[in-house]
């Protein structure tokens, strides 16, 4: 899956074009972070890929800066038409990373002469003074931008004639007319049960090029007509459009669909229409054989050559970033198609070719580069090989490509200057020497090298002397002739050997006998040849453009001094090697460059000598040029021992292709260049900690990076670290949320992770209530950072409070922990019916045996009548263990049940009243003359003491009872509390609430309801306590100072 990221460092922008204008957006994205170059992709709405559009209209444009490391990409729509309208969005992906940006293209009219808007100072007319804009000015002043009241525009369109719709979007702010139009059109249509369709088509389908699609429908009618069209066109089966009927059911199924189907359908039902959409996605076109590098010489033609997934596809071909079109390339470049193949040819190349071609598709991009020498020269007639007799004269011819070169001639590797006998001229490009060959003195004693290059024919005439005619003899060594054939004639012996061999090198000897006497002549043939192929080609580094090649000179020179080496190299994957040099390179080692990071290449290399050149050698290994990293940065020291350090830092600013493959560490005393590497195998983490330092010692750091391509510049460490222990007091970070009490349940899971710090390492202890923690079922474990307190099941017996402490010989530090493990409470005890009087019943009960090992916080209390026995909740969150239960019908008789509360919620079972409250009829009760019902006022629940927070609504709360209803009276601090809006008082049914707005730390204090009839009183008070946050008591403090000190 791909992560969203921010990749673009700047996105599109929402424009509003002019129609016939061209406009254009530009993205750019940072690679720097990037393993592989990303893909970006232009889309319209939610999937239309509009790389498949390209061509006149639309036109897409991609650089790169090396430096910068920031891709540039650009879309260009030429002569906007109000199609163009609508919401854009681009993407860019890379591997696992992806980014995305939208933005929106509306499309107004063109405003031919925006002149006339204005108006001239003066009174000539059109040659008047400067142009005057005030009149606009104050037209704008006269608008007041008043508060408005909030109106639905969309229901003043929807009463509105349609010539009133431009005067109503501009009176709103409303820029998309298009867009508003479309929108009113939709909601003015209601839409009404069809009588022809059970079930119409959808809005719209989507369907990849080459697949098939079905559209189907149901009519109400199985046996009426039906008529599919395309576009208003009626559509006829065939083998592409195939119809079926099934019941009610009508299907168009389209068979293999292509561009020319993404249309608008429409199913016919009688009178009856409905409608739809196809959409067809053309697959993006992926590049199948990549582009090779070319290496030529000038005026040569050149070809670049790609092979994509389909045929007819387009296929844009730029140069260093710059797009070659037929009208921009003229009669240069030329662009051909054959079915798959797209080729650019570059009919005659010059220096101002050298550069990086690219083809692009919507799928993807290939590149190579072309290189451009200067034309080495040729030989266009050759020296021929002669045979003359001795005193004739010889003559050499040869010619070459260009007449401005000068030539020089050789004999046997031996420079010919010009003399009486040897004459040389230059007409031309032919290049003629002349020498007159005499006849060799084959005495004893003289020995003569004939040199003969391999497959060449060798004949050498020897005159011959003698009365009678004496008998010739040639020998090879010591053997009769070898592979020699000799001609012998009177006067004249040949030695003849057709096609020499590297055998045939050797001393020849010729005898002559005859009665009078015996002649010896000796002759060395010497066989040269082209060299053997260089061995062992390797690569031995590689950077980010370039490689270093080594190989060995070749096992066999020809018999000829080596002159130098020609290389070559290839993509893999690619048959086309590109020569790297045209002039010999004599060295062994050469450095290949403009290569592209992230591709495999291979290189061979040939052997030049005098005679020719060799064969290739065998292919080195593939590799692929890389660059190392750039250094680690922030390299620091995280600790230090007596013995050891722990070094961290962070990755290299720049990682390129070959990623990063681990870190090497080394160090050395100060002052000495002896680096010690620190780990046998590169470390993955960004921090390490050097061991076996030798204590007291100033000792430097430093750390490469490494990958494929080699080590990185090292990081250094800019002073010396002595390795010695470091004492630091012991101190406990207690996280924040541990500093108050921490409550959990029953049954949960408690993990403490308490970091400390202190060196040398502390030593820890857990306490629980002052005592050292020995409980099984509370773990502890420690390391050299943090220590950890674990539970895995509580239980209420784990609540209390734990200490830890970290020592270090006699420093130490600690922090308490309350842990409060707590489950729901019991139900309440004794709950009885103390009272009942007309629709009321009073309840009264006692606090739960068990809380729950928390405060309860109310009680919830409900009834049930006998007759329906039917539970409803009275009140609920009561504080107050008795409640007034109100309301009640005549004539039935209740049961009431009471729940606990704390903060883990319910009690699981309920307190149920041991009697019950019966509501006596109005027919049986005693006549009003006949019983009493005056009675003083008294309070049944009192007021409670509470803590508050500043700022926070707050009420306190009470219930009496008397008869008549006797005056209520609320006093703060033993003053009458009158009509403060600050205060609300309220009584329902004898229950009295005091709710207070907002208190701050003034209304703190004692709190007191008295409640007055004629027959006497009864009052009950209550501490109210604010507490405020610690700004607002500072800020309290400084002004109770400021008054003091006024007073």
């Amino acid at each position: 899956m791909s992560e969203l990221t921010g990749l673009f460092v700047e996105r599109p922008e929402s424009v509003t074009a002019t129609k016939g204008k061209d406009i254009t957006f530009v993205a750019k994205v940072d690679s720097t972070n990037l393993t592989r170059k990303p893909t970006m992709k232009w889309l319209k709405g939610k999937w239309l890929d509009l790389g498949s559009k390209a061509g006149k209209h639309l036109q897409f444009k991609e650089s790169y800066d090396r430096n910068t490391k920031i891709y540039t990409y650009e879309m260009s729509i030429i002569k906007v038409v109000d199609g163009d309208a609508g919401g854009y969005r681009c993407e860019v992906t890379s591997k696992d990373k992806c980014d995305s940006c939208t933005f929106d293209i509306s499309v107004q009219g063109r405003q031919d002469n925006i002149l006339e808007a204005f108006k001239r100072s003066g009174d000539a007319g059109e040659d008047a003074g400067d142009l005057d804009f005030s009149a606009l000015l104050k037209k704008r002043e006269k608008k007041q931008e008043e508060p408005k009241e909030e109106v639905d525009v969309w229901e003043i369109l929807k009463a509105a004639k349609p010539c009133d719709y431009e005067k109503i979007a501009f009176q709103y702010g409303i820029t998309d007319l298009r867009g508003m139009l479309k929108r009113l059109k939709k909601m003015k249509i209601e839409p009404k049960k069809s009588d022809a369709f059970l079930r119409k088509l959808d809005s719209a389908y989507s369907v990849d090029k080459g697949k098939r699609i079905q559209l189907s429908v149901e009519v109400a009618d199985p046996d009426a007509p039906i008529k599919w069209l395309k576009n208003g066109q009626e559509i006829k089966p065939s083998a592409k459009y195939v119809f079926e009927s099934v019941g009610n059911k009508r299907t168009l199924t389209i068979n293999k669909c292509n561009l020319s189907d993404d249309a608008a359908y429409e199913c016919v039902v009688g009178e009856e229409k409905c409608f739809t959409e196809v959409f067809v996605k053309e697959p993006p076109v992926t590049i199948t054989k990549l582009l090779d590098d070319v290496h030529t010489v000038v005026g040569e033609k050149v070809e670049f050559e790609v092979e994509v997934s389909e045929e007819g596809a387009h296929v844009k071909w730029m140069k260093d970033g710059v797009e070659l079109t037929k009208e921009t390339a003229g009669s240069k470049y030329r662009f051909k198609k054959d079915g798959k193949r797209h080729i650019l040819i570059i009919n005659e190349a010059t220096k101002e070719d050298i550069g990086m071609y690219y083809a692009v598709t919507n799928g993807g991009e290939s590149k190579a580069e072309l290189e451009v020498e200067d034309k080495e020269l040729e030989v266009l007639q050759s020296i021929a090989d002669l045979t003359v007799k001795a005193a004739e004269q010889a003559v050499f011819k040869c010619e070459v490509s260009d007449e401005k070169v000068t030539g020089k001639w050789f004999k046997d590797g031996v420079e010919v200057q010009p003399s009486d006998r040897i004459k040389m001229s230059h007409i031309g490009r032919y290049y003629i020497t002349t020498d007159t060959f005499f006849a060799q003195n084959f005495g004893s004693g003289n020995k003569n090298t004939i040199i003969v290059v391999a497959g060449n024919k060798l004949r050498l005439d020897v005159e011959i002397t003698g009365e009678p005619a004496p008998t010739v003899c040639w020998m090879k060594g010591d053997q009769a002739e070898g592979r020699v054939r000799v001609e012998t004639r009177k006067t004249l012996s040949s030695f003849v050997i057709e096609g020499a061999e590297r055998d045939d090198e050797g001393l020849y000897t010729i005898t002559v006998t005859n009665p009078a006497g015996e002649d010896k002549a000796e002759v060395i043939i010497k066989i040269v040849d082209v060299p053997n192929p260089p061995e062992n080609v390797k690569c031995m580094s590689v950077g980010e453009d370039c490689a270093t090649i080594t190989w060995d000179p070749p096992s066999f020179d020809g018999g000829v001094p080596i002159k130098g080496y020609l290389m070559e190299r290839k993509k893999i994957g690619s048959s086309r090697w590109t020569k790297l040099n045209f002039d010999v390179y004599e060295s062994t080692t050469y450095e290949a460059k403009k290569m592209i990071e992230g591709v495999l290449y291979e290189m061979r290399v040939f052997a030049v000598n005098g005679i020719g050149m060799s064969q290739p050698s065998a292919n080195s290994k593939p590799f692929m040029p890389i660059a190392p990293t750039s250094e680690p940065t922030r390299l620091m020291v995280d600790d230090v021992t007596d013995t050891t350090c722990a070094l961290k830092w962070r990755p290299p600013e720049r990682i390129g292709a070959g990623g990063i493959d681990g870190y090497i560490i080394e160090y050395c005393k100060e002052g000495s260049d002896q680096w010690v590497q620190a780990n046998e195998e590169p470390v993955s983490k960004n921090q390490y900690r050097v061991k076996g330092l030798p204590a007291g010692e100033k000792m430097l750091f430093r750390v490469v990076a490494v990958n494929i391509a080699g080590r990185s510049p090292p990081a250094t460490l800019a002073q010396g670290v002595t390795i010695r222990e470091i004492m630091e007091n012991p101190k406990i970070r207690l996280p924040r949320h541990l500093r108050t009490k921490l409550i959990t349940l029953v049954g949960e899971k408690v993990n403490l992770v308490i970091p400390f710090q202190g060196k040398p390492r502390p030593v820890v202890t857990w306490f629980k209530d002052g005592v050292p923690l020995d409980d099984k079922t509370v773990g502890t474990r420690t390391s050299e950072v943090d220590t950890i307190l674990f539970i895995r099941t509580a239980e209420r017996t784990h609540s209390g409070k734990y200490t830890l402490s970290v020592q270090i010989e006699n420093m130490s530090d600690s922090a308490d922990i309350h842990i409060q493990v707590v489950e729901k409470p019991g139900p309440p005890i004794a709950v009885h019916v103390t009272d009942v009087w007309g629709f009321n019943a009073a309840l009264e009960w006692k606090p739960p045996k068990d809380d729950g090992n928390c405060e309860i916080i109310g009680y919830t209390i409900q009834k049930a009548d006998k007759k329906t026995k039917e539970w409803f909740t009275v009140y609920e969150h009561n504080r107050r263990p008795s409640c007034t239960v109100s309301d009640l019908v005549m004539g039935n008789e209740y049961s009431f049940r009471v729940f606990s509360e704390n903060i883990c919620g319910l009690s699981d079972e309920a307190g149920i009243s041991k009697n019950t409250a019966v509501i006596a009829k109005t027919g049986n009760e005693i006549p009003a003359e006949e019983k009493d019902m005056n009675t003083s006022p008294k309070f049944t629940a009192p007021l409670v003491d509470r803590t508050v927070v500043a700022g926070y609504a707050a009420a306190i709360s009470c219930a009496v009872r008397g008869y008549p209803k006797p005056k209520i009276i609320w006093m703060k601090n033993n003053m009458i509390i009158g009509e403060d809006p600050k205060f609300l008082m309220q009584n329902n049914q004898g229950v009295l609430t005091l709710n207070i707005r907002k208190p701050s730390l003034f209304d703190g204090g004692r709190y007191s309801c008295r409640a007055i009839n004629d027959l006497g009183q009864d009052e009950v008070e209550c501490k109210l306590e604010v507490r405020g946050t610690p700004e607002l008591e500072h800020d309290l403090g400084q002004s109770k100072s400021l008054s003091d000190s006024l007073q």
